[in-house]
């Protein structure tokens, strides 16, 4: 009987320190007493977490791992925290939802029975889930926020959902094992989707890879570029327990009409476009005018509610004499101020079109400017939204935008990436630093839509 076919065994691509010895079949073994087997990828990055060195300290006092979707990448922690829960280890174990820490709590807490590691002390409540050992062993469960363990100390520190991690929770978590005598961390995750908030995983990344990483260690499984979803090749390429826990079947039923996020999350692409601003501040500042264009026709008004709910903000757009499109922010202020800035603001412009977005506030704010007797504002869908950024992008490429270099401005353009907007190709923007309002971009973007769209009205000629 032919073998079944298997997944890629080993990393498409990895940074492991040399070493001699490690601690990775002593947790293989105790995995094992709980009647599961770790596979042979499963073992190999097992082996490579617990390198140790001569005087016995991890060699890899950081590492990390991505790996797609239903790969089973949770059972090389579990196998560690085992082997750290039977060795007297404080371990702080965290993630992005409180349902993956919870289901990660029940799963070792089965387990622990059958490795014959004595529980002391179990608490299942929501959020705050712990198991003590009756040895001194510690493992305390998490969900990430941004001052989450301040004032604990731990041996071991695991980033569950490390696409997610953000830099205010690294702040506060990296200094939770800095008084053990042999720290380790270690992150876990898939590629950040176009909808992720975290930039820590990508950066720790893209450090160890080019080689500036110091005592860290990753390993990726991955495609370096866009494959077509049906590319069975691809999918033994990127995904190691392919042939075991996971079958063509069950892949072939996630093939949708968004190739983008299958190849994120199932063939493990990184992108590219997720490392860095899309606008650089050299492009931005390139169009910025050195003194006051002359203006012609009337202003066109965008209106952004954040997406958090936090803001508001308010810019205008247009059009100068030599044919370019100039753009202005008003204001960005806090959605919990009201809405009386931006009516008295509009009642002393002499506007053709405002456009409001945001389901947030749109509504709320084109009624108060019905009552007053503004004229009825556009609020767009989110095919003219799609539209709208794309004659921006259009506008930025084509040398078509002028405006006076606002510092508030030029910090959210040029720490902008773009974002997945439906499933035929569409794309938003969203900020890449925390505390910078891309709600300050978008304003702009709606604003320099309508302007765009305008027509002038050609005078009519009568002839005889």
């Amino acid at each position: 009987m032919a073998e079944l076919r298997r997944g890629r065994q080993t990393p498409t691509q990895s940074v492991v320190i040399p070493y001699s010895d490690t601690k990775g079949p002593d947790a293989i073994k105790l995995y094992k007493k709980t009647g599961n087997e770790l596979l042979e990828w499963q073992q190999l990055i097992a082996c490579d977490i617990m390198a140790v060195n001569k005087e016995g300290l991890w060699v890899h006092q950081k590492y990390g791992y991505s790996v797609p979707r239903r790969n089973g990448k949770s059972e090389n922690v579990l196998s560690r925290c085992l082997w750290g829960l039977k060795n007297k280890e404080r371990i702080l174990y965290t993630a992005h939802r409180a349902t993956t820490s919870h289901a990660v709590w029940e799963r070792l807490s089965r387990m622990c029975g059958k490795a014959d590691i004595h529980i002391s002390s179990s608490f299942k409540a929501f959020g705050k889930e712990h198991l003590y050992t009756s040895d001194g062993g510690v493992i305390e469960f998490r969900t990430r926020t941004s001052n989450g363990g301040l004032g604990e100390g731990y041996d071991l520190l695991i980033i569950d959902e490390a696409q997610e991690y953000t830099e205010a929770q690294e702040t506060s978590l990296k200094y939770v094992v800095s008084d053990s005598k042999n720290p380790q961390t270690i992150m876990l995750g898939t590629p950040p989707t176009v909808v992720s908030a975290g930039t820590v995983f990508v950066k720790y990344r893209e450090t160890v890879l080019s080689g500036r990483g110091f005592d860290s260690g990753w390993a990726e499984w991955s495609v370096s570029e866009q494959h077509r979803p049906d590319d069975v090749e691809a999918w033994y390429e990127t995904n190691p327990s392919l042939g075991t826990i996971l079958t063509e079947r069950k892949i072939r039923a996630e093939i949708t009409t968004d190739d983008i996020d299958f190849n994120i999350q199932r063939l493990g692409l990184w992108l590219r476009y997720n490392q860095k601003s899309e606008i650089s501040k050299a492009e931005w500042e390139a169009l910025a005018v050195k003194a006051m264009p002359e203006l012609k026709g009337k202003l066109f008004v965008g209106i952004k509610y954040g997406h958090d709910g936090e803001n508001v903000a308010m810019s205008v757009a247009v059009k100068t004499k030599e044919g370019k499109i100039f753009v202005e922010s008003i204001d960005c202020r806090p959605t919990r101020a009201g809405n009386r800035w931006i009516l008295e603001n509009l009642a002393a412009m002499d506007y053709k079109t405002v456009v409001i977005d945001g389901a947030n506030g749109q509504q709320l704010l084109a009624d108060q400017m019905k009552e007053i007797g503004l004229k009825n504002p556009v609020l767009p869908t989110v095919k003219q939204i799609i539209v709208a950024n794309s004659s921006f992008e259009q506008g930025l490429f084509q040398n078509n935008i002028r405006h006076n270099n606002q510092p508030s401005l030029v910090r959210a353009v040029s720490n902008c990436e773009k974002r997945a907007i439906g499933t035929n190709g569409g794309f938003g923007y969203r900020s890449i630093k925390e505390g910078v309002e891309i709600a300050l971009m978008e304003s702009v973007i709606l604003a320099y839509w309508q302007c765009a769209e305008s027509k002038e009205k050609k005078k009519q000629r009568s002839s005889y």
